[in-house]
């Protein structure tokens, strides 16, 4: 008689990055009217703007293996495997008045921003 053990599971881990309910809604309108091919919306922190790193929200075609892969509502989000560790415990939401519209980000790793907000340093 052969006996079998069986590994406990590991609790899902939590994303990288928390989107807010109208963040999903604008990922979702975004992959409504996505040009042909894109598979979902990428958030990556290129380096630019006057504090060093700025937040980038693109179409993406392929997925990347080490990429972070998040399934929303609305279709796939996926954050760039190099800004991970710059992004991890953040939220992301979408908040428009009379006179912009855009991405706000939370993140507890940012030490500064810039005035205008579009770019942050850790």
């Amino acid at each position: 008689m052969t006996e079998t053990t069986t590994r406990p599971t590991r609790p899902a881990r939590p994303a990288a990055v928390i989107l807010t309910p109208a963040a999903e809604d604008r990922v979702a309108a975004l992959m409504a009217s996505a040009p042909e091919g894109a598979i979902g919306v990428k958030l990556s922190t290129p380096r630019r703007g006057c504090s060093g790193l700025a937040y980038s929200v693109d179409y993406v075609t392929e997925a990347q293996p080490f990429d972070e892969r998040i399934e929303t509502p609305g279709g796939l989000f996926f954050i760039d495997s190099a800004s991970v560790l710059y992004l991890v415990g953040s939220t992301m939401d979408w908040q428009e008045d009379d006179f912009t519209a855009g991405f706000v980000f939370q993140n507890p790793n940012a030490k500064g921003s810039c005035g205008c907000g579009e770019s942050f340093t850790v």
